[in-house]
């Protein structure tokens, strides 16, 4: 009896066995479908010009022709123009900056740099709210869709994305859903307002230009709309005491101050200045400052931060922002200036 309990027992588990190996054959090919689909929809979102120009520039340049890069998120790009530069010191500098980047990223991108270049000095912007997080994958998303070099992506993502994240860049139905959701819901959305004739709330837009302009610099002339001097401003509310810098991005630091230190340039740390409203309702911006700044103590690098040089020396007003956290041409003119002072200053150029 017992033998005749465990046959069944034994045939019941090859049946359900067998059910499930069926199920997931039906649901492979619809998983591919829709990951086709979402794929597909991704594709409609547009690629940031500003970017793709930079990049196409940045590859169409003379080999080891730079003295001169600057990395680092969009106020990277939103701080420092390399005509500026170049003006005064007759060197030639590039602005690599990119959106959101963080240090993992700017690794990377310095890493592509140097397959092309052999630059005396890397100028990298070092945004605060940039070095909490461990991984994000959309900054990781805008590089890979300029960065022309399918074997550092693979390295990329190889050797420094989490697991959970590497499963999902390699399953398109993960990888893309944001972008599907975010595409499709936008499309919906614009249907449903023509269909019965909805129009939007009237808001205050930016007047002014902005416009690439020449080695991966953007100009822009637009000036901090009234809402975000109190209302819609960022940093409301934001605390020093919680700021904890991430042990990765620490990480990717130090591969950074490295790879410079074994290509014999000269690598400083800058962090760009946020406007002047802003930065007053910041509470405890000093415990931000001083992570970064004995971080970059204990690793020998120089290290400016335009908050508090803007702070001692009213460099800055809010008219020099484009909004509350970015300089607009005229704040750049100013900060770039002071920034070649202090270059020739601290002898920083080689």
């Amino acid at each position: 009896m017992q033998d005749n309990l465990s046959t069944s027992s034994f045939k019941d588990n090859i049946k359900f066995l067998i059910k499930i190996f069926i199920f997931i054959l039906c649901l492979i090919p619809m998983i591919i479908f829709i990951g086709k689909k979402y794929s597909s929809a991704s594709t409609e979102n547009v690629i940031n010009l500003f970017n793709q120009r930079r990049f196409e520039d940045f590859y169409a340049l003379e080999e080891n022709s730079l003295d001169m890069v600057f990395l680092g998120s969009s106020h990277s790009y939103c701080t420092f123009n390399p005509e500026i530069f170049d003006n005064n010191l007759g060197t030639n500098s590039f602005q690599l900056g990119m959106p959101l980047q963080h240090p993992d990223s700017t690794y990377y991108t310095l890493k592509e740099v140097l397959n092309y270049q052999k630059p005396k000095v890397v100028v990298m912007e070092v945004y605060f709210d940039l070095l909490k997080n461990d991984f994000e994958l959309n900054q990781v998303k805008t590089l890979f869709q300029v960065l022309d070099n399918e074997d550092l992506k693979n390295e990329y993502i190889k050797e420094d994305f989490p697991l959970s994240e590497k499963v999902k860049y390699k399953t398109n139905i993960l990888k893309y859903q944001a972008d599907y959701f975010a595409y499709k819901g936008n499309e919906y959305n614009n249907k449903i307002k023509n269909k019965f004739n909805v129009k939007d709330k009237e808001t205050k837009k930016q007047k002014g230009i902005e416009e690439y302009a020449s080695k991966g610099y953007v100009y822009c002339n637009y000036t901090m709309l009234e809402d975000e001097y109190d209302k819609t401003n960022q940093f409301k509310n934001l605390d020093g005491k919680d700021f904890e810098f991430s042990n990765t991005q620490k990480d990717f630091l130090i591969k950074i101050i490295n790879l410079c230190k074994e290509n014999d340039i000269e690598l400083i740390f800058v962090t760009a200045p946020i406007a002047n409203v802003s930065l007053d309702y910041i509470q405890n911006y000093d415990l931000i400052h001083n992570q970064i700044a004995n971080f970059a103590k204990e690793n020998n690098i120089f290290y400016i931060d335009y908050n508090l040089i803007n702070k001692e020396e009213n460099l800055l007003t809010n008219e020099n922002f484009r909004d509350d956290a970015h300089l607009n041409d005229s704040g750049v003119k100013i900060v770039s200036n002071h920034f070649l002072d202090v270059l020739k200053e601290h002898n920083l150029l080689k």
